[in-house]
């Protein structure tokens, strides 16, 4: 007799992890949006002096990043809920707001978890295009919300297009919508946003108590390896999630590093700022072999394939020891994401897929 799973088992998409292939010599990696440098050397001497307490539970209330989140978000460590990782706390939105016959608004394509939260909730998923340049569409989305809308979601900049909408068309949404709606405002790449400064979305919150906004530490902080995220949201929102996620579910690790890593935001800035160099430069390489890019406000690119193979432009490049991600597992094929890694990476980047483009050439 087999194991009987329940049938939401089998409505939850697999996640599209990005692969690791077996290669005879570096792997450039640049599928999965990190950052190309490794931790603040502070931050490193946190991690290091949290290990002598392995043997005692993490603090389950979060409580010294949770202060120094409040201080740095100009706000109450009431208001802000920890994850282990933002997709923690977004799952957990989806259980406590989320049951059949509810609806969850979001843009598609956008991030891979979001259809997680009907399938394992038994909602209904109204996904909405993006524009014609590839943004998400506010009024679409709005029109899509009804009675039975329990979360809008709104990914800016967008994952996996890279693009993004002023604040200000944010806040007339969210202003636009009925206060029954939640909106989650997942934020994960916002400190490399040209169009605000990180701290102009926090009012928001304020003005609209139906807000919530995500963010990571796992992208400019570097800190994927440890998965630690946060929302800045209204306090029954903070108190909802936290009572269904599991005891401890922040490590003390991610804890200690975390905390440490706010005291550096000017390590921060340069990483933005070497980012936004690279972000140049690949864009304008990849535009003079005739590959388009959408507006990326991001540390990755959205590059368009046109005609050609995706599935044999991704196998070449990974014969060639460098892995990114493609549009089908994304939700539009024809599509590279490409992550702005350091210049070596990305020129590595340039030289293989020469190659291969000459093996995959327009309309074969």
């Amino acid at each position: 007799m087999s194991l009987e799973f329940a049938e939401r088992m089998r409505r939850i998409p697999q996640y599209p992890a990005a692969e690791t292939y077996e290669y005879g010599g570096e792997l450039v990696k640049l599928a999965s949006n990190e950052t190309a440098w490794s931790p603040h050397p502070a931050v490193m001497e946190a991690i290091e002096r949290q290990l002598q307490d392995l043997n005692r539970y993490p603090d389950p209330d979060r409580s010294v990043l949770r202060q120094r989140l409040a201080e740095r978000l100009e706000t109450t460590p009431a208001r802000i809920a920890v994850g282990n990782g933002s997709c923690d706390i977004l799952l957990a939105a989806g259980e406590v707001l989320l049951e059949p016959g509810a609806e969850i608004v979001y843009a598609w394509p956008s991030f891979s978890m979001y259809p997680h939260l009907a399938a394992t909730s038994g909602a209904r998923a109204v996904t909405v295009p993006l524009d014609s340049d590839a943004r998400h569409d506010l009024e679409a989305m709005a029109r899509e919300v009804t009675a039975a809308t329990r979360i809008v979601l709104v990914c800016n900049p967008n994952n996996p297009t890279a693009t993004a909408l002023p604040i200000g068309e944010i806040d007339a949404f969210v202003g636009s919508l009925p206060r029954h709606a939640c909106v989650i405002l997942d934020e994960a790449y916002v400190e490399f946003s040209t169009l605000q400064d990180p701290g102009e979305s926090l009012a928001l919150v304020e003005r609209h108590p139906n807000l919530v906004i995500l963010r990571t530490f796992s992208k400019v902080y570097g800190l994927c390896g440890l998965r630690v995220g946060y929302a800045l949201c209204a306090e029954d929102f903070r108190s909802a999630v936290d009572r269904v996620r599991q005891p401890f579910a922040v490590n003390s690790l991610a804890q200690a590093a975390a905390a440490e890593a706010l005291l550096h935001q000017d390590e921060v800035a340069r990483r933005v700022e070497r980012v936004a160099v690279e972000r140049l430069h690949l864009d304008g390489e990849l535009a003079s072999r005739g590959l388009e890019t959408s507006d990326s406000e991001a540390n990755f690119c959205w590059v368009s394939l046109g005609d050609r193979d995706e599935a044999a432009i991704l196998r070449g490049l990974a014969e060639r020891g460098v892995i990114v991600r493609g549009g089908a597992d994304l939700g539009e094929e024809g599509y590279l994401r490409v992550t702005y890694g350091t210049r070596p990476e990305n020129d590595r980047f340039l030289e293989a897929l020469d190659e291969v483009l000459a093996q995959v050439p327009a309309g074969a």
